[in-house]
């Protein structure tokens, strides 16, 4: 398998998981949320990643967000079911059930917590992505699991080369290492990497690139019809939708993926209450973000990059 068996490219929101003031799993949220993805043209979606909050659900409500997603998309645009767990069972066991619900994809990180080295990694993949013959992508998620895999471009490529390996989604904060990956393995794999600036449009236009996979999917106004616009050949309309999400995103979220305001995900659910989109709440141990001068600041970002609440009433 390789580049060549995925349509995967473009803006892909990694979905939150909505819940309700209980703390539940919201399935009719999550519904809605999925059909408003559909609507502004998403080109293919992440459940149950970080943004989805796996690390607060048990495997029974991993399943079921898993199971609900995929029948909600019905088809409209690719399904990639995040399975990251602490064991190489455990992940595999939950891309077979992605895989039995008709997931397009799967995707982990390395285990969190245990800093495991090269060959560890290698062997993680190995176990997980053979799990299943569905299309697999690696996740580098520095932050997440305190190993950067793009530091070691001989693993990136060894990982790329596992059979069912289609793609790797690179989320180091150091953007060169990033690009390396890009030079490494784009000829192979699709590379999900940091493209929505103006150097990103560059990299994407020359070296290569395949998309972004972005927190939620506030910017998705922007960075679809940019991403369009660049797989038309169009880059002066797609800088100009580049530099409107450019924009909203530095107000948020800081080069290493961290929240200006609060915790990502908190801060990303409080501004998508803010827009009357259905993220619903976090769960512990995440908090919300309640103060007013952060939701103002929220509000302010929102303001400033065009962005209403649905019917436009505040």
């Amino acid at each position: 398998m390789d580049r060549t068996d995925v349509n995967w490219r473009g803006y892909w929101p990694a979905a939150p998981t909505p819940f309700d003031a209980d703390g539940a799993f919201d399935a009719a949220a999550f519904e809605e949320l999925l059909g408003l993805y559909a609507d502004q043209g998403v080109h293919g979606v992440l459940v149950n990643g970080s943004t989805g909050e796996w690390f607060s659900q048990s495997r029974a409500e991993r399943e079921r967000v898993a199971a609900t997603a995929v029948a909600a998309v019905a088809g409209r645009y690719p399904v990639v079911v995040g399975v990251t767990a602490y064991t190489p069972a455990e992940a595999a066991d939950l891309a077979r059930h992605a895989a039995a619900v008709g997931a397009d994809g799967v995707l982990a990180t390395p285990p969190p917590y245990v800093h495991p080295r090269s060959e560890e990694i290698l062997a993680f993949y190995t176990a997980v992505a053979s799990a299943t013959d569905l299309p697999f992508m690696v996740y580098n998620w520095p932050r997440g699991v305190a190993v950067d895999m793009a530091a070691d471009q001989d693993l990136v490529r060894r990982l790329c080369d596992l059979p069912t390996v289609a793609a790797f989604k690179d989320s180091t904060g150091d953007w060169l290492r990033m690009l390396a990956t890009v030079e490494s393995v784009g000829d192979r794999v699709r590379v999900f990497g940091s493209f929505l600036h103006r150097r990103g449009l560059a990299v994407l236009r020359g070296l290569g690139g395949d998309g972004n996979i972005d927190g939620g999917g506030l910017g998705a106004p922007f960075a679809v019809p940019a991403y369009e616009a660049v797989h038309a050949g169009d880059a002066a309309q797609a800088a100009a939708w580049i530099d409107r999400y450019t924009a909203l995103s530095s107000a948020l979220v800081t080069p290493d993926y961290s929240g200006r305001i609060a915790s990502p995900i908190s801060q990303l659910k409080a501004a998508m209450a803010l827009l009357g989109q259905p993220g619903g709440t976090v769960r512990p141990p995440l908090l919300p973000v309640t103060g007013p001068a952060d939701l103002e600041r929220l509000r302010a970002a929102l303001d400033a990059a065009g962005l209403e609440p649905a019917g436009g009433a505040r």
